[in-house]
């Protein structure tokens, strides 16, 4: 039961959290609509900052564990794994999937000067995905479905791209900067478009 309550809070406070950013949540809001009192709180995290904290890591492990499952399948060529990733990541910025929003997006900006260990976490998970977006470019190159591109500056790079259409999107409210991200990526994977 406990683990059950603990993750109760976590799935609550994510759907609130990614709709809502982190600092305009307060912990009676999530609590009231976990149904779960403030003293079952306090039994598992310390302080909103390290329920914070916990909430993005187990984001980064649902979020890691997507990205392996793409590695692993060996069937399709590093380049079809990798152009499903940026699918997989225009699908769920979309308007329409409001709960699937990434909360690197959402929460990058607004907790980096608030905690020094969120903004840690989400450096650490970030760069652990870029680590993945690398493999699959390694894989492409190494298959011969991808040009002979740089994995890990590529990664960053392309990763930096999908982050910031995916701020233009929201800004904008619109698809057109993922949908932009995406034609660059397909060009550069295509061998349309020659860096490094």
């Amino acid at each position: 039961r406990h683990d059950n309550t603990r993750q109760h809070i976590l799935d609550t406070g994510y759907r609130i959290i990614a709709g809502k950013g982190f600092s305009s949540v307060g912990l009676n809001e999530i609590l009231t609509t976990a149904g779960v009192p403030k003293g079952s709180f306090y039994h598992y995290f310390e302080s909103k900052e390290q329920y914070g904290q916990t909430l993005l890591e187990e984001y980064f492990n649902r979020y890691l564990t997507t990205v392996d499952t793409l590695l692993q399948s060996e069937a399709a060529s590093g380049h079809e794994r990798l152009m499903r990733y940026w699918q997989q990541w225009l699908n769920s910025q979309c308007d329409e999937c409001a709960d699937q929003k990434c909360l690197v997006v959402k929460l990058s900006a607004e907790v980096a000067d608030l905690s020094d260990a969120m903004r840690l976490t989400l450096r650490d998970g970030t760069d652990q995905v870029v680590a993945r977006i690398a493999g699959l470019i390694e894989a492409g190159v190494a298959d011969g479905s991808l040009p002979a591109l740089e994995p890990r500056s590529t990664a960053q790079m392309l990763y930096q791209l999908w982050l910031g259409a995916s701020l233009l999107g929201k800004l904008h409210r619109n698809s057109d900067a993922l949908e932009g991200a995406m034609k660059f990526t397909q060009q550069l994977m295509s061998r349309q478009i020659f860096m490094f």
